[in-house]
């Protein structure tokens, strides 16, 4: 070993030193189709113009492989794509470095939900309504359509769960989206949404998987459905003639984090600049539409891709955060009350 130190030292004398000592990166992700945006919008312009390698790896989100690196203070992963819940956790559990942003960006560029303390959010994306052109009988335009099923009868698609699907009751019941939250947080607000659950209950079909709404929606199972954005413009781009609704989208941020302790914490941070510039993101939107968190991205972008995404002005416009907090302190309770009123 120190005769291959030695050996780098004296090529350093000819060549530059970063290309023959440079760090390897360990960038960890979901996989999928968004790993590969990932890849060409950041991982291959970063190593072309750093000279650091990215060596990739996936998991899928499980937190519990961060917090025992962590407590054996052998951690080898640089950079890990963390959803908000767990972001929010692992940080108060001390799993995540406290971020420095001097070394990422000027905060205020950002959507105010992609700035945290461990993590810095480099993509938007968004639960809305969805439906199929060629098989509903008119156009819906918000959550309130969702209910209305003289007007537009037959089953709707909800994801099987207590997040998402009470704010949506509640937005469809007419409460404003900055005080959904304030009410789900009151036994009475709570009440407000599962007595306009029951209203369509009988209606519901039930999903699972981010994949199954638009496969519902082709298929005729379902006339609307709840969905990711994401997965109704994959099947656009297929040819399924499904249409989105963005008013009332309740969007949430998918962020980077650095686990404390990551062996290379300052090519980290150089990796999270990188990732966080608007010409960056503009790459990765145009792969794939999730929005980008840096607004300066938007603005640059062609009309017709922005006009799709999450993070344009149009489709932020009374638009509801997702407020991780919120679900971390009453997530159990409410899955649980939720679990009990699915199972009647």
């Amino acid at each position: 070993m120190h005769a291959l130190k030695t050996l780098a030292v004296a090529v350093c004398g000819v060549l530059s030193c970063n290309a023959v000592m440079a760090a390897d990166l360990t960038l960890i992700s979901f996989g999928g189709t968004n790993q590969k945006a990932q890849d060409k919008a950041f991982y291959q312009p970063f190593m072309k113009s750093s000279g650091n390698r990215i060596v990739q790896g996936e998991y899928n989100g499980e937190q519990a492989r961060v917090k025992a690196m962590v407590e054996a203070h052998k951690v080898t992963w640089d950079v890990v794509e963390v959803e908000s819940p767990e972001l929010a956790r692992g940080c108060e559990e001390g799993l995540y470095e406290k971020l420095d942003y001097s070394k990422i960006g000027h905060k205020d560029e950002f959507i105010g939900k992609a700035v945290t303390d461990c993590g810095i959010g480099f993509f938007v994306w968004s639960t809305l309504l969805a439906y199929n052109a060629d098989k509903l009988k008119g156009t819906p335009v918000a959550w309130s359509d969702f209910w209305d099923l003289k007007k537009f009868p037959g089953k709707r698609g909800l994801r099987k769960g207590a997040k998402f699907t009470l704010e949506i009751a509640l937005l469809a019941d007419g409460v404003k989206p900055d005080q959904v939250y304030t009410l789900l947080g009151t036994k009475a607000g709570t009440d407000r949404a599962f007595k306009k659950l029951d209203q369509i209950k009988g209606s519901i079909q039930w999903w699972e998987a981010g994949a199954q709404p638009p496969q519902m929606l082709a298929a005729g199972d379902v006339v609307m459905s709840a969905a990711y954005n994401g997965r109704i413009a994959s099947a656009q781009k297929e040819g399924k003639n499904l249409k989105m609704v963005w008013a009332g989208n309740i969007y949430d941020v998918e962020s980077y984090a650095i686990p404390k302790g990551a062996p290379n914490r300052e090519l980290s941070y150089k990796y999270l600049n990188f990732a966080s510039k608007p010409e960056n993101q503009q790459v990765f939107s145009g792969e794939i539409p999730y929005g980008p968190t840096n607004m300066k991205a938007v603005k640059g972008m062609p009309a017709q891709i922005a006009a799709e995404l999450p993070t344009s002005p149009a489709n932020l416009n009374g638009a509801l955060p997702s407020n991780t907090q919120f679900w971390v302190e009453h997530g159990e309770e409410l899955e649980q009350r939720f679990n009990s009123w699915a199972a009647k």
